[in-house]
């Protein structure tokens, strides 16, 4: 039988025993193994939304959130189930490569031993090698891990990491005519960035430095990176995107070496819009950590952005979160992140935009994208990927039979709709008790404003 074919008698099956946690837990794992992350993160959280304990399908969870570089969201996901003590040895090795990812070199020794304690068969000596891991015998009992520094290793005289940081800049041709509605968004954005170039004296008269920071916060899939490429377009700027593997490494000064490069490059290029993707792995609260070697990375973040010993007139930094509770305040202080901006989920306008987009190139008939919009309300751009695919996957079945191409048409994707969640309703829950018990300062009022709910 083909993965395909595999993948069909799981969802027949599975519509025969819709509670069948087992069933599910198989569909996802196989969805994830054929590299169908998209449709994997579906499965497992409709299996977990069933059975919200269930520490496997949490795994696998997040190892989907791995594979697709949500770190953050994998590694709050993975050490709740390392954490529970329940975890299989798979989850204790993927929780160890995330924090030798991040630098923190005990914690993923640590974790590598809980990990082969509890299966033997996951040992990886090139792994053990990585982490400087010794067979009993070879451990000099007289030394204390003079070579690792919090977490982090020395680099010696002949093992200097001299890699230099390179990227092409991107010359973005996508625009914010390429961004449908969120009208209000655009226009913030403008104010901040766009006008100041495009009429550098009225700016300079009143005193005001061409460029600084926007953060922008909001639920996964909803299109932030799009918006900070459509900024880069619009005042055809380049375009340089970080994410926390460009900056992160083991060896101690390396990170802030990385992060200093990255700047310096967008510094030769002016104007440049500098994208820091997943922020929150790089600006996390210092309050909440327990090594040096990572606050260093924070301050010399923070000095960046300042433009300490350099000029950062003309470059743009724009960053994204999932997570903006979990950013350290200092970031939003004047100079840096000015602005924190809200990415709700796509508006009616943009949702048919996304649509129309996505459905181009299928075998289509007269849909109505406007009618579809309107009823997913709260899905992001995820979401309406998944929606499309569901809807072809029933065609597809029809197709098979008759030998011959059915288009889809507006009833196929108002039924798919029915058959899917919005996700953004879990990452509403959490932002919605920060917006209510931790929002002193205001920040968090356009959440309130968006669930249409009153400050106490």
């Amino acid at each position: 039988m083909s993965d395909q074919e595999n993948i069909k008698a799981l969802r027949e099956a599975i519509s025969l025993s819709p509670q069948n946690i087992p069933l599910r837990k198989h569909l996802a794992d196989s969805l994830l193994q054929m590299g169908k992350h998209q449709e994997a993160e579906i499965e497992y959280r409709e299996t977990l939304r069933l059975d919200p304990n269930n520490v496997n399908v949490k795994y696998g969870l997040a190892r989907v959130f791995y594979q697709n570089l949500k770190y953050s969201e994998a590694l709050v996901l993975i050490e709740e189930i390392c954490a529970s003590g329940k975890a299989p040895g798979e989850a204790y090795l993927l929780w160890c490569k995330m924090l030798r990812y991040e630098g923190n070199l005990e914690g993923a020794k640590k974790a590598y031993r809980q990990a082969i304690e509890k299966n033997n068969e996951l040992r990886d000596e090139n792994l053990e090698d990585e982490l400087g891991i010794l067979e009993p015998e070879e451990v000099d009992q007289t030394s204390d891990d003079e070579d690792v520094v919090e977490g982090r290793m020395r680099i010696s005289n002949n093992e200097k990491n001299t890699e230099e940081f390179f990227t092409e800049i991107e010359r973005p041709k996508t625009s914010f005519a390429d961004v449908g509605g969120m009208t209000d968004l655009k226009e913030n954005i403008k104010m901040q960035i766009i006008y100041p170039l495009k009429n550098p004296e009225i700016y300079k008269a009143y005193g005001k430095a061409i460029g600084g920071g926007i953060l922008m916060y909001g639920p996964p899939g909803c299109g932030k990176t799009h918006i900070a490429r459509a900024v880069a377009g619009e005042i055809k700027a380049g375009f340089i995107s970080i994410g926390i593997q460009d900056v992160l490494d083991m060896w101690v000064g390396s990170s802030e070496r990385n992060l200093h490069q990255i700047f310096e490059k967008a510094r030769q290029n002016k104007p440049c819009v500098l994208f820091f993707d997943e922020v929150d792995a790089l600006a996390a609260s210092r309050r909440e950590m327990k090594n040096s070697a990572s606050r260093q990375t924070i301050n010399q973040f923070l000095a960046e952005l300042d433009g300490t010993n350099a000029n950062n007139d003309g470059l743009l930094i724009l960053a994204a979160t999932n997570a903006p509770w979990h950013i350290d305040s200092a970031f939003r202080r004047p100079g840096r992140f000015d602005s924190v901006i809200f990415v709700p989920p796509p508006d009616q306008l943009a949702r048919a935009e996304i649509y129309r987009i996505m459905l181009t190139g299928k075998p289509i008939n007269d849909i109505d994208v406007n009618k579809i919009a309107a009823s997913s309300d709260q899905f992001s751009g995820a979401d309406i990927g998944a929606t499309i695919n569901i809807a072809v996957e029933s065609k597809l079945k029809e197709a098979m039979k008759s030998g011959a191409l059915i288009p889809l048409v507006t009833k196929d994707i108002l039924e798919a709709i029915k058959k899917h969640k919005p996700t953004t309703k879990e990452w509403f829950i959490s932002a919605k008790n920060h917006a209510l018990y931790a929002n002193e300062s205001g920040l968090y009022d356009a959440v309130l404003q968006y669930l249409k709910i009153k400050k106490y």
